[in-house]
């Protein structure tokens, strides 16, 4: 029988955790409620797989596209008359991940229950994000919850296309920069300490940039690589815990959308998303302040993201949502003014959709074009790095055979 760790609130308010053993996730939640222990977390640990359990699920990440597909599937399931249940039944058998698998038979118990879908999908942000909990929860009230799952599908599987090109557009450049790297390091540690030893014995003076080469050579081959790498891994802690604060990570994301290369692409790209999730959640049938509270939550950008609630409190207020946007400096003016056009007309849901749609085109062609510059640019880059290094072997050897002729 499976074991099971859990974080819950007892009658008298206090934070426990513990384990218990049950035949499902729904079952050992249902014992603790049984005990007057209220759960906020359930999750599974094999007693002969413990360690392999936390180190998969430390490192290996959601395949987001097998959520697309379970999502797709199940829209058109609900859509052709089949009950929720029955659906979830049928796909969990198809399943071939056993920890989503768990999940669903988790999920699918707890709707036979009489839980909510949507309440039962949010337990699990692993897999289900506030998006589609969110859609799922209008989907149930409006009794249109297959049209929500495939408004979903189609949403995530859009974003799944934007992300694959950037990631495309990165996996060049990221291999020659390694293959530069290792050429670098071979010539360092391999090549030069072997020439410079020559030049020594020939009792030659050694030039200046070979010099600073052999001292390079002399860090990376002795125990002196282990203080820089330490000093290194300690200012990246320093700095990650910084960036983990409010301010860091302001400061952190108002950096990345001012870099002279790629900020242009990253606000436009943060932008896009902005606006299609926004119309999304719009079209679905969510009210302004609680589409707004959600593309808070996942807009990616801390600077967007203080935009988004000053937007949200605006609108509770009766104020418009554009200004506090314009202001981020994230949204082009132009975006603002077709956001305040939207607002007014009372089409904002297809004006941002419209706005998606156009950025999301610019996008792809900003990356294509520095796919296409920067390229050639790590191609120089390579040749002038492994240009000098060439210059600090061949000038010694050079000077050796002068002196000899």
């Amino acid at each position: 029988m499976p074991t099971y760790q859990y974080t819950a609130i007892e009658a008298s308010g206090k934070k426990v955790k513990g384990s218990i053993a049950a035949e499902s996730a729904y079952a050992a939640r249902r014992q603790l409620r049984l005990r007057s222990i209220h759960p906020s977390g359930v999750s599974e640990v094999s007693t002969q797989q413990g360690k392999a359990a936390f180190l998969s699920r430390t490192f290996t990440r959601t395949n987001k596209a097998q959520i697309v597909e379970f999502t797709r599937q199940m829209a058109t399931l609900l859509n052709s008359g089949i009950k929720l249940t029955e659906a979830l039944s049928v796909l969990i058998a198809q399943v071939t991940d056993t920890r989503f698998r768990h999940a669903l038979t988790d999920i699918r118990d707890r709707v036979m229950s009489g839980e909510s879908f949507a309440d039962t999908l949010g337990d699990y942000p692993r897999y289900f994000d506030v998006i589609y909990v969110s859609m799922m929860r209008v989907g149930e009230v409006t009794g249109s919850l297959g049209g929500s799952l495939a408004t979903v599908a189609g949403f995530m599987q859009k974003r799944q296309r934007v992300e694959s090109k950037i990631v495309t557009a990165m996996v060049y450049p990221i291999i020659l920069l390694l293959f530069c790297l290792g050429a670098v390091l071979i010539l360092t540690t391999q090549v030069i300490p072997k020439i410079g030893e020559q030049i020594v014995r020939a009792g030659q003076e050694l030039p200046l940039i070979t010099q600073l080469m052999m001292n390079v050579s002399a860090v990376l081959t002795s125990w002196k690589i282990v203080i820089v790498l330490a000093v290194v891994a300690t200012l990246l802690i320093l700095l990650d815990r910084f960036f983990r604060t409010e301010r860091g990570a302001y400061l952190r994301d108002k950096a990345i959308l001012s870099l002279p290369l790629f900020g242009p692409l990253i606000k436009q790209r943060v932008a896009a998303r902005f606006a299609s999730t926004l119309s999304t959640l719009l079209g679905s049938g969510l009210a302004m302040a609680d589409s707004l509270r959600v593309v808070s939550e996942v807009t990616g950008n801390v600077v967007m993201k203080k935009a988004v609630q000053t937007a949200r409190e605006r609108i509770l207020s009766g104020a418009d949502i554009a200004t506090p946007l314009r202001d981020s400096g994230v949204i082009s003016p132009a975006m603002a003014h077709m956001v305040t056009v939207g607002e007014k007309s009372g089409e904002l849901e297809s004006m941002l959709r419209h706005i998606s749609e156009d950025l999301e085109a610019s996008t792809d062609m900003v990356i294509e074009r520095l796919s296409a510059a920067v390229e050639p640019v790590i191609i120089v880059f390579m040749a002038g790095v492994v240009g000098v290094i060439a210059y600090a072997t061949i000038i010694p050897i050079l000077k050796i055979s002068s002196v000899q002729f």
